[in-house]
């Protein structure tokens, strides 16, 4: 992890979830923090460790009016998921990364008093890009499909340093 990488997020041990880290940028006004606490870990639970798993935890202002976890507040997480999965997968530094394209087909409507997880692994990696794919589930086994995606994300530049 970059200097810079470290500056900007936060990533210790969840002391209420074991085996979770905490996923937080130190910044809080950037758009990450509406969706609160956020926690990422490298499989586990019968899930293979090159899927990573990225939770958050829905509150009340992240509702419609039907009372569920509002489809941009889905897909705002999404889009988050994707940057904390680059990181726990160690796939480089995520903080200037870009979101090129994200796909998202909501599957079912997410209830509000249970976490969310996005499940997301990597399906090709080049030298500039990661295609990445994914479900969101809830439940507290994850056997509830909300969401399912597929994105594209353009890597971030690499540093330059006093080398090159």
């Amino acid at each position: 992890m970059s200097e810079a990488e470290r500056n900007f997020v936060i990533s210790e041990p969840d002391p209420d979830f074991p085996d979770w880290k905490i996923w937080q940028l130190n910044d809080p006004d950037c758009y990450n923090s509406f969706l609160g606490k956020m926690i990422v870990r490298r499989g586990g639970d019968g899930i293979d460790d090159a899927i990573a798993r990225v939770r958050m935890f829905p509150e009340r202002k992240h509702r419609n009016l039907g009372d569920a976890v509002h489809g941009g507040t889905m897909m705002g997480f999404i889009d988050c998921s994707l940057f904390a999965a680059m990181r726990v997968l160690d796939l480089g530094p995520s903080g200037y990364a870009v979101t090129l394209e994200l796909q998202t087909h909501f599957i079912g409507s997410a209830r509000m008093d249970e976490p969310l997880e996005a499940q997301v692994e990597i399906t090709r990696e080049t030298g500039r890009f990661l295609f990445m794919r994914g479900l969101v589930v809830q439940g507290d086994k994850g056997q509830d499909n909300m969401a399912s995606f597929t994105a594209i994300v353009k890597k971030a530049p690499r540093q330059k340093t006093d080398l090159q």
